[in-house]
Order: structure tokens, then C-alpha cells, then sequence
């Protein structure tokens, strides 16, 4: 028989679950579909798809060493499906289960009435900790981490269908995706991916819990694993047990609290793909729909584009969305920080602030993203709203202006003492609104007007009664995941504590 793999964002050999059913089955066509209508979304770029055709290079590479190929095809994905399965007498179709933006949430629904109209199976098989059709989370923890101890492996023997035409892998231009300049973009294929592991267990993990939030240090100490993740080039279970097996060696020197936070960001990880997986909506509505109504559904166009390009005046907010644009990549505190301020001070609707920073990420992740997008806007209902001061951010995380006066080098010349607040530079007006931006806004009355707003719905009676509603609802999924916040805590603390943290996904 032959059996149709069908690679999405699983681009490897190694531990993949999917492609070990296949070769099982049968002889294996090992496709990957490039869907246009999908690059065409306000949320992917063509930085993302160059770190996809990046893995898919190392696909096919691997594959070619085993004796199969990378059969790769362009167009809608019920077309080329159904036309490879009907060229090559293809009755089953083996997917990981995916869990990515409504498109794809849609895009797999028509897949499946096709399917079951034409008498095709398809199988999805979990690729990590995230459950399809979950009830609830109780013993999810535990199904997680049984799931992360399993065998990683490659069969030992797959058979491929010969003679089927592979298919270039397009370029950026010939899906004639918009210029997306990014010069000091991460690869994403295995072989970065591995490289980056193995340079990040060996030797730059030690400072890693300290060295996190700042994008400074964080670009080194941070494992800059979510990139090989987000293409599946690597799979988690992968990164886990290589970790677990580091910890096992004992390395000194800080490795060990480093790599025990790590891991729980790891679990992190699948705990926040598993809520975009139980409510896809997440991504388009505010899980409290009371905080729909703070921000104007129309952002100011200027005050977006301002943030957008690093043009707010505010610096270490402008050093950051720079750097994310000639990296795709930022620390985690500069992601929550750069949406918080978005969000409160510059009042822009999260939808909007989160399709550019879902573009500007090359390691986008939605189900990491649109979570995380609604925690730091205060649209969960359920997060204490967290007004990130930006000025107070930069003398944190940026204290001696290096990354500012790298990636903001209009700013050179401020003495430190004024870096963060040039406008209270006596000789700033030669600077301010010639080369670099006047202030968008005053930092310290936009951040009162914000809190005033957000506090003043969060008082609605009907807004209590709708929290309590979605922490019910939540308590108990987050039950089986509070110990990653706390493990000595007192259930019931755990439980809050889970709601409530504010994460550091730094991967």
C-alpha cells in the first residue's frame, strides 16, 4: 500500500511519530504542499517562509540519505492531496497533528471533508505534549511528560515510492511575498537547530536564568532554540531529553538552576499551544469580551507605523522593534514589553500590534503567540494587566546604552545620563524631530490614562462575573501544569499562580 506523509511544521527524520506510522503502513510519498493563500496572511512573512525553505532543504538532504526524496508541491492543499493520492493510488494519508493559525484550523477541516468524501483515511498523530480534543487538564502534566520520555528515533527501514518528480522549493519571490529584508536572520533548519543545542547545553546555558531578560545578554544566553522548533526541524521531545541528559552529567557552575528553567519553559511551551488548541478563537477574540471595547477596533495609523519601525521616540522601545527586524528574533521581557507598551501607552488593539509581531517573528509560533499577544494587552480578563515602563526597562535591561546605541546609533551622542529620556536633554533640539523622533507620547500620563481605563472595566460587576466564569473554566486545565510555576505550593496557590504568572517563554 501507499501512504501519503504529509510534512507541515514537522520538517525532520528524527522523532517523528508520523512518519514511523507511515513506513509501517506501507510505501511512503513524503510530500510538503507550499500554499500560497497561507504566505498571502497578515501573519506570516517572507522571513518565515525563508527559515521554512530552510528546513525543508535539510528534509530533503536527509531523506535523499535514506533513499527517499522530499516530493514538494505549490497550490491549495485539497488539490495537490487529492491529485497525488489519485496519481499514485494513495488511500491513506499520516499527518502530525497540527496546531497553528485559523487558516491552517480551516484549511485542515476542508482537508478532512475532502478526505472522507473521496474514502481517503488520514491519520494525525501527535508530534508533542499538545492533546486534540482535550476534555480537561487534569493528569495533562503527566500525559505530557510520559509523552516526552518516549523512544526518539528514525525507522530503520522506510520504503519510498520511486519516481516521483520532487519539485523545487520556491523562493520568496516567486511566491511574490513582499520584500522582507532581515540580515542577521537565524537559520531554520536541523542543522542550526542542532548546532544551537549543542552550543547552548555545552556552554552558553550557565547564565541563562540571569542573563534572559535582557536583550543584550539574552541573544547568547537564551538557547535561540524556537526557531528549529517553530519548523518542527527539531521536535521538543528532542530538546528535552537532550536536556535531561545534560542534567544528568551534573555540569557546575550555574548549568544546573539554568537547566531546570529551562525545562519548565520547555512545559511552558505545550501548556500555551494547548490553549490555542482547546479555543482557536484566541487568536481573533479577546478571551474576556469585555476588553474588546477599551481599545478603538481602528488603530492610529500613525502611532502603529511609529511602533511598527521603531520610530516612537521612546528608546529602548525603538532599540527593540529594530532589532526584531534585522534579527526576527527578541528576548521575551522585550516581547512583552514592546506589546505592552503598544498596547497601553500607544492604546493600539492587540490584533493589530500582534499581526506585525507575528511578521516580524521568524520563530512565530501561534499557539506561543496570541496567548501570550492577549496576556500582555490585558485582554485575558484573568492577568493582573502588567504596564511595562519603558524608560525603566531600558535603565533594567540596558543600563550602560550599548544595545540602544547600536540599533538607535541617532542616539550616540546623549550622554547616558539623558539616553533613556533624550527629550530631557538640554541640547536635544538639534536631535529631537530632525534625527530621531520627538516622543509619541508622555510615558507617565499614557501609562495613568491606561491603568484608569483598564481598571475602571475591570470594576464592572458583569466583568467579575465573566472572570470567575473563564477562571473556573481554566482552574482546572491549569491544575495539571501549576507545577512548572511551584512545585512545593499548596494546590490551591499553584492553581492561581498559573493563571496569573507572567512567563518567560525565552527559548
Amino acid at each position: 500500500m501507499n501512504v501519503l506523509l504529509w510534512y507541515k511544521r514537522d520538517l525532520r527524520l528524527a522523532d517523528h511519530p508520523a512518519l514511523s506510522l507511515a513506513a509501517g503502513l506501507g510505501d511512503v510519498v513524503a510530500v510538503y504542499v507550499v500554499e500560497p493563500a497561507y504566505w498571502a496572511l497578515p501573519d506570516t512573512s517572507a522571513r518565515q517562509w525563508a527559515a521554512t525553505a530552510d528546513a525543508l532543504g535539510d528534509l530533503r538532504d536527509d531523506l535523499g540519505r535514506v533513499g527517499g526524496a522530499l516530493v514538494v508541491r505549490v497550490g491549495d492543499a485539497v488539490d495537490q492531496l487529492a491529485g497525488l493520492c489519485r496519481q499514485h493510488a494513495i488511500t491513506r494519508i499520516v499527518s502530525h497533528a497540527e496546531t497553528g493559525n485559523l487558516w491552517t484550523y480551516a484549511r485542515d477541516r476542508r482537508v478532512a471533508a475532502w478526505a472522507r468524501q473521496a474514502g481517503i483515511a488520514w491519520d494525525e498523530v501527535a508530534q508533542s505534549g499538545v492533546v486534540r480534543r482535550l476534555r480537561g487538564r487534569d493528569g495533562w502534566a503527566g500525559q505530557r511528560d510520559a509523552f516526552m520520555r518516549g523512544a526518539v528515533a528514525v525507522p530503520s527501514a522506510i520504503r519510498f515510492v520511486p519516481g516521483i518528480a520532487p519539485g523545487p522549493i520556491p523562493t520568496a519571490r516567486s511566491l511574490q511575498l513582499a520584500d522582507d529584508p532581515c540580515p542577521h536572520r537565524q537559520g531554520g533548519g536541523r542543522i542550526h537547530g542542532l548546532a544551537a543545542l549543542d552550543s547552548f547545553l555545552i556552554r552558553r546555558a550557565a547564565p541563562y536564568r540571569a542573563a534572559m531578560s535582557s536583550p543584550v545578554t539574552g541573544e547568547r544566553a537564551c538557547s535561540r532554540l524556537s526557531v528549529a522548533l517553530a519548523t518542527g526541524a527539531l521536535s521538543l521531545r528532542d530538546v528535552v531529553q537532550a536536556t535531561a541528559a545534560r542534567q544528568s552529567e551534573h555540569p557546575g557552575a550555574g548549568f544546573g538552576p539554568s537547566l531546570r528553567s529551562f525545562q519548565s519553559r520547555l512545559a511552558w511551551r505545550d501548556h500555551f499551544i494547548q490553549k490555542l488548541e482547546d479555543q482557536p478563537s484566541i487568536e481573533l477574540r479577546a478571551l474576556h469580551p469585555a476588553t474588546d471595547a477599551l481599545r478603538p477596533g481602528n488603530p492610529d495609523p500613525v502611532r502603529l507605523a511609529a511602533w511598527a519601525s521603531g520610530q516612537t521616540g521612546l528608546p529602548f522601545v525603538d532599540a527593540c522593534m529594530r532589532y526584531l527586524a534585522a534579527t526576527g528574533w527578541l528576548n521575551f521581557r522585550a516581547r512583552a514589553m514592546v506589546m505592552s507598551v503598544a498596547s497601553y501607552h500607544l492604546w493600539l488593539d492587540w490584533r493589530a500590534t500582534g499581526a506585525v509581531l507575528a511578521r516580524l517573528f521568524t520563530d512565530y509560533e501561534p499557539g506561543i503567540h496570541w496567548p501570550q499577544v492577549q496576556m500582555q494587552s490585558g485582554s485575558t480578563g484573568i492577568n493582573t494587566p502588567r504596564i511595562y515602563n519603558p524608560i525603566k526597562q531600558g535603565q533594567d535591561q540596558d543600563p550602560s546604552g550599548i544595545f540602544i546605541r547600536r540599533w538607535c546609533p541617532e542616539l550616540a551622542g546623549v550622554p547616558d545620563a539623558f539616553l533613556q529620556t533624550p527629550w530631557k536633554w538640554p541640547e536635544a533640539r538639534a536631535l529631537l524631530g530632525h534625527r530621531y523622533p520627538e516622543p509619541v507620547v508622555d510615558v507617565a500620563k499614557a501609562a495613568r490614562e491606561a491603568r484608569e481605563a483598564i481598571w475602571a472595566v475591570r470594576k464592572w460587576p458583569a466583568f467579575a462575573v465573566e472572570a470567575a466564569r473563564i477562571i473556573d473554566r481554566h482552574a482546572s486545565r491549569a491544575d495539571g501544569t501549576a507545577r512548572f510555576v511551584n512545585d512545593r505550593a499548596p494546590p490551591v496557590r499553584r492553581r492561581k499562580a498559573a493563571l496569573s504568572a507572567q512567563l518567560a517563554l525565552d527559548l
